[in-house]
């Protein structure tokens, strides 16, 4: 009975070390990943140990924690379009990763062109893409301001200081005569619109926009396609998890300079330094008595006028 009692004390005693022994090899690490070009948390980016089949996933926030053994030396981190990162097992602390675009992914991405879709890797002609993730962070009304130093060779100028007021823009320069004929054709998912007519559409709405430089690429929209083609491709419903999207933004705006004038005084002898100087009677005979009159520009300008956007989406589904 005693023998057999120290045996089973025996056995338990092993197990306990051999428990022990196991937990001191392993160790827990935990990091985040993120987007280089963004700065944004990536969801589902893989995380494994190189040369074993452990590995694990980051939550909606990027975060990962993994349990590598002893012999761990290498962790791999991956994301589907970006360029995956080797990085040394640390021996304590967090990790931080950030993943940016490489140059294979950016040649297999998709571009939208007057025929249909391609990879960029088997376009020849000229063309220059906006993603949705670059116009996300621009507190712009119009899209024409959303391409304003994005795409060589265009040139976008405003024609007055109304505020929303349709820009000029110009894609191969001044081809021809007339008011119109030199603005590109406007593309808005395989319908035609005016240039002035792309006012309705909301940037936040933007999935992506190509704009098509050369004659190859725009022939198929034919002489319409003389001055270029700016083709703009919605969002669409996507499926899987439900995914709510806000972005707002809330600032204030007014005149950058006012006009240095002269006030009711001023002008009205002004006029009659004119007058007397041109040989005729003063108009005004007591120039003072107009005082400083209405600033005009003080009474109609307003310098701290409002100015906000506020985006709400939700998408998923099956």
């Amino acid at each position: 009975m005693k023998a057999k009692l120290l045996l089973h004390l025996l056995a338990l005693i092993f197990f306990q070390f051999l428990f022990f022994s196991v937990s001191a090899q392993n160790r827990t690490i935990t990091g985040t990943v993120t987007n280089k070009t963004t700065g944004q948390p990536l969801s589902g980016a893989t995380v494994s140990v190189k040369g074993s089949t452990s590995a694990t996933t980051t939550d909606n926030d990027g975060r990962f924690s993994l349990s590598v053994g002893a012999n761990a030396k290498m962790l791999v981190i991956s994301y589907v379009g970006l360029g995956s990162q080797d990085i040394a097992v640390p021996t304590s602390g967090t990790v931080s990763v950030s993943l940016e675009q490489n140059a294979s992914s950016a040649l297999n991405e998709v571009v939208v062109v007057g025929y249909g879709t391609q990879k960029k890797s088997v376009v020849t002609g000229v063309i220059s893409s906006v993603r949705a993730s670059d116009l996300e962070e621009q507190p712009v009304v119009r899209v024409e301001q959303a391409l304003q130093g994005r795409t060589s060779g265009l040139t976008i100028s405003s024609q007055t200081g109304a505020p929303g007021s349709a820009a000029t823009v110009r894609l191969r320069g001044f081809t021809s005569f007339g008011n119109g004929k030199n603005d590109p054709l406007w593309v808005i998912d395989g319908v035609v619109v005016d240039a002035g007519g792309i006012g309705f559409l909301n940037q936040d709405d933007i999935e992506s926009i190509e704009v098509l430089k050369d004659g190859a690429s725009a022939a198929i929209y034919g002489t319409r396609a003389a001055a270029g083609v700016i083709l703009i491709t919605t969002k669409k419903g996507k499926s899987g998890t439900l995914k709510i999207n806000y972005s707002g933004y809330y600032g204030q705006q007014g005149p950058a300079k006012k006009l240095n004038v002269m006030d009711a005084t001023q002008y009205a002898t002004m006029r009659n330094q004119s007058a007397t100087a041109a040989g005729n009677a003063a108009p005004f005979a007591n120039p003072g008595s107009f005082g400083k009159g209405t600033d005009w520009q003080k009474d109609i300008f307003n310098y701290h006028a409002p100015k906000m956007n506020h985006e709400l989406s939700i998408s998923g589904g099956n």
